[in-house]
């Protein structure tokens, strides 16, 4: 298919939970992966690791897990307000969309896990400074900065190959049992489970809350107004 411009994907790069059941080429995933490992990672360790899983009774154990995950988050969402932005209409088919993917996840011809492999030891040293022992405790906050990049990377490389994918996480609700289907080691934990595939919906156009509500100038209160 024709390439389409950087922008035209950002723009376009729709959350899609629906798939044709056509298989995707394993050169065309390669070339999705090519493109997540030019992500920016923390001190450039590129200590993500991607576990790609096509076969159908591996794909059902995932999306059985997923299903689990996907009960208790309709739980939690039960009471939930919908957002002030979103129109009514707009909230309804999001949620139907998400309930679709809870019992079709393993429909997904390709699901692609995200992983970050651990490469420092977790938790400060006793002798530390009190300081110090406080920024370490941070990193498990903002360890997913040297996965999710590459996410995102994965998501523009799908829409400008045609297939549609969605970031989901509610897998995680069941890390031990994810890792013990997959064989992942103690240290390498995942942090994005992605269905790809060739969409049966369309991409774009990508409505959001406009850059004035969310951007602010020099303080927090001070409206972008550029």
């Amino acid at each position: 298919m024709a390439e389409i411009g950087l922008f035209e994907a950002i723009y376009s790069a729709r959350s899609l939970r629906r798939f044709k059941p056509d298989p995707v080429p394993d050169e065309v995933i390669t070339k999705v992966l090519d493109a997540a490992i030019r992500a920016p990672s923390g001190s450039n360790e590129q200590s993500w690791e991607f576990v790609i899983i096509k076969d159908a009774a591996q794909r059902k154990k995932i999306g059985d897990v997923y299903r689990k995950g996907g009960g208790i988050l309709m739980a939690l969402y039960a009471n939930r307000v919908k957002p002030a932005h979103m129109a009514e209409d707009t909230y309804r088919k999001l949620m139907a969309s998400a309930t679709y993917l809870i019992d079709h996840m393993a429909d997904a011809p390709v699901l692609l896990i995200a992983c970050l492999k651990q490469t420092a030891p977790t938790g400060a040293p006793p002798k530390l400074p009190p300081e110090i022992a406080a920024v370490m405790k941070s990193l498990a906050r903002t360890s997913g900065s040297s996965i999710y990049p590459a996410v995102q990377n994965i998501i523009l490389a799908c829409r400008g190959l045609g297939l549609g994918t969605v970031l989901t996480t509610i897998h995680t609700f069941f890390e031990d049992e994810v890792k013990q289907i997959l064989g992942l080691p103690p240290e390498v934990q995942t942090y994005a489970l992605m269905p790809i595939g060739y969409p049966a919906g369309k991409f774009g156009p990508i409505k959001r809350r406009p850059v004035s509500e969310v951007a602010y100038l020099d303080k927090y209160g001070q409206h972008w107004k550029g």
